[in-house]
């Protein structure tokens, strides 16, 4: 069964050529129908015309007009009709629209139309993106699926940019190459906007991008910055779950899932389900951390009373899923996925493993799921952002540099050197993927990203796509933020919000709405606001986290120090799905496209403990493989429209 996209929105410009356009929007298949697909929403231009056209299964459309402005707000949750009109009332343009934004929280989709301007923007974490492309009739035409807008102007898939996808990580802007040709991608925390045709003329202007969101200096306190995350927090859960009876989460044991159990358990619903996944790693200490946080949150004298004045606490249920049950990475590969991603994504050999949490998630009745994801990210610290520190406390810099030397065997000459590096961002880029070994684990990391090691199983064309493709954008790149550690670590959050969309997808495909409340604009601008030696330190293990979190998770599980990886199930899964792998590669999509050589990961998936796989991943070759498989055919041969559609006149 090929890939759909169950969930998109396209905004469509003031024409003839535009309303022709929306009747060749995807739609859904028989089998979202069957699972309650929600409707199909179109909202119009004044002069009754398709403006925007909504299909959203779990998303919730919020729109109010004013004249002839209005307000299209797509997210976790309606926003009243009240909110609406304060939002547009005296917003003339974007610039005073985006200050009143600034009251929400910082997870939807924004479009609008002010003085005759379409206005469209997702989100600064990346969360939500935006794309664009030129129909030959219709002009531009924004969307936030790709795929969709490759279907409307039958766009072929491009090369440079698949190629692309097989690097274990894609930096900006590089990130921003959409995999289908003509189809571009708006960077984060930058929205589009799409005037219309002058008076008396039939030329519509092209699209440009205007900059809405710049990250906050980091001059807060620990104290006062963490009370801003906490609320930050607090609200995203409550704009996903607030009200709902019945909820899950991911337990993993870990400090973010933790976190968020506790802020979910302050919603006040009448069940929360907690999941976790036991290990097989018999040194794994997840369990006995989940098992602890949910004896403390049976326990009402072991935390606050909830927020949202529920004295009652929800009923826990604990459902652990036992190792044995738990696929391995690389499991079934040989099925298509249901569901369209916008892009081949790394996190796909987990697919399985997946699709079996939030399985177990739905069949407790959740109908919500919150994850962890983005913890790491924003909360972690990479040392890159020594060098931010550098420049205005050296010797503080150095003495946090020291503490981390000593964690990861650094040695001294080659951190000095590093830390003086001067190098520019487009020097940078040009020179970030190399022919070269894998770097050693002891390299000093404080440049602008991480340099990476094209992998042996590429072929010249695919190296040669790839090398053309990083120089053309060194030419004209920009960081995100002129300072390396912000640089780095908001390029990191919209790289995991990116992966994320993964699951968010599989929870449509099965009926569960799953988020990562850390993904929200607001969250990750409380933390860039606290002072860096504050942030991170090398000496304390999330240290924002753990004082936002005080007083709702009790003091004894803020104290953890610990991570666990999953690194022996992947390497494993090699193992155990060595046969599906093999099946995988002996009709490569991507060798028919000349980008891997076949043979030689044949031949690995036949020793599936070899070197080159020690030192080498291949999860983004996988992700590639099955991501062309799912996108063949993705679409319905004779485009037709869903009998549900209802219009709201703006």
């Amino acid at each position: 069964m090929p890939g759909r996209v169950r969930d998109y929105f396209v905004v469509l410009p003031d024409s003839v050529a535009g309303a022709a356009a929306a009747g060749r929007l995807p739609a859904p298949g028989a089998e979202g129908q069957a699972r309650g697909a929600g409707d199909t929403l179109t909202v119009v231009h004044p002069s009754g015309r398709p403006w925007v056209v909504a299909r959203t299964l779990v998303r919730k459309v919020s729109h109010l007009a004013r004249g002839e402005d209005a307000l299209v707000l797509i997210g976790p949750d309606r926003v009243p009709d009240a909110v609406l009109a304060g939002l547009l009332e005296g917003a003339r343009d974007r610039t005073g629209l985006e200050r009143r934004l600034a009251r929400l929280p910082g997870l939807y989709h924004v479009i609008a139309r002010l003085s005759g301007e379409s206005w469209i923007r997702g989100t600064a974490t990346g969360l939500r993106r935006i794309y664009h492309a030129r129909h030959p009739a219709a002009g531009t035409i924004a969307s936030d699926r790709p795929a969709a807008l490759a279907r409307l102007i039958d766009a072929p898939l491009d090369e440079g940019a698949l190629a692309l996808r097989l690097l274990d990580f894609l930096p900006h802007p590089l990130s921003r190459r959409a995999v289908w040709r003509g189809v571009h991608e708006t960077g984060a925390g930058y929205g589009l906007a799409l005037p219309v045709a002058a008076p008396g003329t039939a030329a519509v202007p092209g699209p440009t991008e205007h900059r809405w969101w710049e990250p906050p200096p980091g001059e807060l306190p620990l104290a006062e910055g963490a009370r801003k995350v906490g609320d930050a927090v607090a609200t995203s859960v409550r704009a996903h779950v607030g009200g709902l009876d019945r909820i899950s989460c991911e337990l993993s044991g870990g400090l973010d899932s933790t976190a968020l159990a506790f802020a979910a358990r302050e919603t006040g619903p009448e069940a929360l389900a907690l999941l976790t996944v036991a290990a097989r790693d018999r040194y794994s200490e997840d369990e006995s951390w989940a098992r602890r946080a949910v004896e403390a949150a049976r326990n009402p004298a072991a935390t606050a009373v909830p927020a949202s004045g529920h004295h009652t606490a929800p009923a826990l249920d604990h459902h652990i899923v036992p190792a044995s049950d738990a696929p391995y990475f690389y499991a079934d590969l040989a099925s298509t996925a249901a569901e369209l991603n916008d892009e081949p994504l790394p996190v796909a050999p987990g697919r399985a493993r997946a699709e079996l949490l939030l399985g177990r998630a739905r069949a407790t009745g959740s109908r919500y799921h919150l994850t962890g994801y983005g913890g790491d990210e924003i909360f972690l610290g990479l040392p890159h952002a020594y060098q931010d520190l550098f420049h205005g406390n050296p010797l503080t810099a150095w003495n946090h540099l020291g503490g981390l030397r000593h964690q990861l065997g650094w040695p001294l000459l080659p951190t000095l050197k590093a830390l003086l590096d001067r190098s520019t961002f487009p020097r940078w880029l040009a020179g970030a993927v190399t022919a070269a070994p894998q770097p050693v684990a002891r390299t000093p990391l404080l440049s602008w990203g991480v340099r990476q090691s094209l992998h042996p199983w590429l072929t010249d064309h695919a190296k040669t796509l790839i090398a053309e493709e990083f120089r053309a954008a060194a030419e004209h790149a920009e960081p995100i933020d002129p300072w390396r550690g912000r640089h780095v670590d908001i390029d990191g959050v919209r790289m995991g919000a990116r992966h994320f969309q993964a699951m968010e997808d599989i929870g449509m495909t099965i009926g569960l709405p799953v988020v990562a409340p850390f993904y929200d604009d607001r969250v990750l601008e409380a933390a860039l606001a606290v002072r860096l030696p504050e942030r991170i330190s090398p000496w304390r293990y999330k240290p924002l986290l753990v004082e936002a979190m005080r007083g709702v998770v009790p003091d004894a599980l803020l104290a953890r120090t610990t991570k666990d990886h999953m690194a022996s199930d992947e390497h494993q899964g090699l193992r155990e799905h060595a046969p599906e792998l093999a099946e995988l590669w002996t009709n490569s999509r991507l060798a028919e496209h000349g980008l891997v050589d076949a043979r030689r990961l044949l031949r690995l998936a036949a020793e599936p403990f070899s070197p080159v796989l020690v030192e080498h991943s291949i999860s983004s070759t996988v992700a590639g493989e099955t991501w062309l498989r799912t996108a063949e055919d993705a679409w319905p041969t004779t485009p037709h429209r869903t009998s549900t559609t209802s219009e709201a006149t703006l």
